[in-house]
């Protein structure tokens, strides 16, 4: 079965940080571009940050250049994204995306930035 399980998400104070991983089953995720898109309630979708696969050239939104991280390890199929000096405006629904010539999507971590 094709997977996607995203983790790490939770609750953290402004300043804090976290890191979320997102482990493929079921496929070989090198093969893949990988990114990580969040939703906040009432908003679009956003690409937070892209990993290509064949370079691994990496790309960032504006609002989270220089305090985010994509990153991959491929002898564990999993990709991370270190999320630093988080804000109250990073709250979202954070999903975990592979795209080659087929889409998979995860289910999704929340991840809540308040004082």
């Amino acid at each position: 079965e094709v997977q996607l399980v995203e983790s790490g998400g939770g609750m953290v104070q402004p300043g804090g940080s976290l890191r979320l991983s997102c482990a493929a089953s079921g496929f070989t995720l090198n093969f893949y571009d990988m990114s990580w898109v969040r939703q906040a309630p009432g908003k679009e979708r956003e690409l937070v940050a892209y990993i290509a696969q064949v370079t691994g050239t990496t790309n960032y939104a504006g609002s989270v250049k220089g305090r985010f991280t994509i990153s991959r390890d491929d002898a564990k199929n999993t990709v991370y994204l270190q999320m630093n000096s988080l804000k109250p405006e990073d709250t979202a629904v954070y999903y975990c995306n592979a795209l080659l010539i087929q889409e998979y999507w995860g289910q999704g971590t929340q991840v809540t930035v308040s004082s």
